[in-house]
């Protein structure tokens, strides 16, 4: 099972990305099976939100929060702790929405790519990088995702932000 852990701030959309990575991958197939659930405490704009997104080729009977992920794909970068690390499988990668590199990290400056399409937020494109280092899904899963969730006034940005995420981060 892949699991994924997205750490953001209230409205960032943590929780829309995690759902449409799950759809996206429930997609593929009879024997694609996804997950997709937020954890957070006062519903407020700006205070930290958990989502997780678990895939496998069955069905997915653990409905408790992600104790040891593939990829934790951070919003803000405000939100690393070093502690972190203790999060991941062996071999897992922690995805930053920064401009600052690290080695604790892999760094993707997210919210430039966002203030070029004009999005208020990053989820979409943090979406597209973790699509584009992990293979979890392809460009075409996530956007065949985008056209089954998200309002028509703000598909083609928020695909757009999916695909050229997932092309840069391959560079």
């Amino acid at each position: 099972m892949k699991e994924i852990l997205w750490l953001g701030r209230g409205g960032q959309g943590a929780f829309t990305a995690a759902k449409l990575l799950g759809a996206a991958f429930a997609a593929k197939g009879e024997d694609a099976y996804s997950l997709a659930f937020p954890s957070f405490g006062p519903e407020r704009r700006g205070a930290p939100v958990r989502a997780f997104t678990k895939l496998d080729d069955k069905p997915i009977l653990d409905r408790s929060e992600t104790e040891l992920a593939d990829y934790i794909v951070l919003l803000d970068e405000t939100l690393f702790s070093p502690g972190l690390q203790n999060l991941l499988k062996p071999g897992g990668q922690i995805i930053v929405n920064t401009k600052t590199a690290n080695p604790a990290w892999i760094a993707f400056d997210g919210d430039a790519l966002a203030r070029s399409l004009l999005l208020p937020v990053v989820n979409t494109v943090m979406l597209g990088a973790l699509s584009g280092l992990s293979g979890v899904v392809t460009v075409e899963d996530m956007e065949n995702a985008i056209d089954s969730y998200l309002a028509p006034k703000i598909r083609e940005k928020n695909k757009q932000a999916v695909a050229q995420a997932a092309q840069e981060v391959q560079k």
